[in-house]
């Protein structure tokens, strides 16, 4: 296994395939909705997927080379947003037309989210005050907004069923440290440890080794549907933003609780008989109401080599390692598209291509990009600690 792979599919496929296929010249923005070719088959702009795409671009440019392209093609995208992504207040739509008219309303505290890694990562590379000051400003409306993040646009009826949901806390993990250097440092820390928090003791249920996707307000497992729900890929990611902070704390008792977690969580998430690992599951084994459960997605068989690489170079674990070579060799053959740039999104259970697409309405320039680059890094890092490691 070789950093080299990752390295190469990087920066000679992926990233070409996006930079030739994604600009729209005429409107601003970037399409997302790509075919196998990187034909435009959908002109509406997702905020999550042109945030992501500027963050994607942003973070090469501070982080593999200060190419101008690349930072000339998040700027393109930034430019978007500002004049079309939000109401104005920074509260960031969901979607908009291909000329930037809003079509769903800032109902998904997520655009807001990737808004603010965005401008984060963006104001590292400029220096510009103006892409600094929106990224801080959506993410103090992010913690305004944590206890109820779909506010006036909550569907639900309010007091029969609370529930809080893991995704926040999860994303918090990360983009406290995308934007850390933004914020004061006691915010920073005491917005982690929250996060921790809430992941590793509240959504987590010690009974069962694994992470609920929702829990009632009180930490509790309400037998329902949407309290039964476990999503392994979720998960798992999160695992690897904890083992980053565990790094960062210096706290190794952190990080093996998270290797065990993440490790438990794919044992229990892979498909022994096709191979793969399910996109939804229900922790007391009955159906799930997700119809697309059985699925297997792109996002979630890269986040969790990163997260295998990461265990791997923190612990030497060396099931990490032989997980990692088992999910490695899946993910490879059945995402990676051997004719044509860009990897592949929605396969059925037995592991063939569901839909052809290479972007869409929830796949954009963001979890292949980023987990080449996140496993490459790793990889190397594994190596110049063990060079004689084949």
């Amino acid at each position: 296994l070789t950093a080299e792979k990752y390295q190469k599919e990087l920066l000679e496929k992926v990233i070409p395939f996006w930079e030739n296929n994604s600009k729209d010249e005429q409107c601003g923005g970037y399409f997302t909705c790509l075919d196998r070719q990187g034909k435009v088959f959908d002109t509406d702009k997702f905020i999550w997927l042109q945030a992501r795409e500027v963050w994607m671009f942003a973070s090469l440019y501070n982080r593999v080379e200060q190419k101008a392209q690349w930072l000339e093609m998040a700027e393109h995208g930034a430019r978007f947003l500002m004049q079309h992504g939000h109401d104005g207040q920074l509260n960031w739509y969901f979607s908009l037309t291909r000329e930037g008219e809003p079509l769903v309303q800032p109902y998904n505290i997520f655009s807001d989210c990737f808004a603010t890694m965005a401008f984060g990562q963006l104001y590292q590379a400029t220096g510009n005050e103006e892409y600094g000051r929106i990224a801080k400003q959506t993410f103090d409306n992010i913690l305004k907004r944590q206890d109820n993040p779909k506010g006036q646009y909550n569907k639900l009826v309010s007091g029969t069923r609370p529930l809080k949901g893991f995704s926040l806390p999860m994303i918090l993990c990360n983009l406290s440290l995308e934007i850390e250097h933004l914020l004061p440092k006691e915010l920073v820390n005491q917005t982690i440890d929250e996060a921790i928090h809430e992941v590793m003791d509240i959504f987590y249920q010690p009974e069962t080794g694994l992470i609920l996707e929702n829990v009632t307000p009180e930490g509790e497992f309400s037998d329902s549907f949407e309290g039964r729900l476990m999503n392994p890929g979720h998960t798992i990611e999160a695992m690897w933003f904890i083992m980053d902070l565990a790094e960062r704390k210096n706290d190794s008792e952190l990080m093996q609780k998270a290797v065990k977690i993440m490790l438990d969580t794919l044992k229990y998430g892979w498909d022994d008989e096709f191979g793969g690992i399910f996109y939804f599951l229900d922790i007391k084994g009955n159906p799930p109401q997700q119809l697309e459960w059985d699925q297997k997605l792109w996002w979630v068989h890269i986040e969790t080599l990163i997260s295998l690489s990461k265990a791997y170079y923190h612990t030497g674990n060396e099931e990490c390692l032989t997980w990692f070579q088992k999910v490695h060799e899946y993910t490879w053959a059945h995402f990676a598209d051997a004719e044509y740039a860009e990897w592949y999104g929605y396969l059925n259970r037995r592991g063939e291509v569901l839909l052809p697409l290479k972007g869409g309405k929830w796949k954009g320039c963001f979890h292949v990009p980023r987990g080449l680059y996140q496993v490459w890094q790793t990889l190397e890092k594994i190596d110049a600690k063990s060079p004689k490691r084949e």
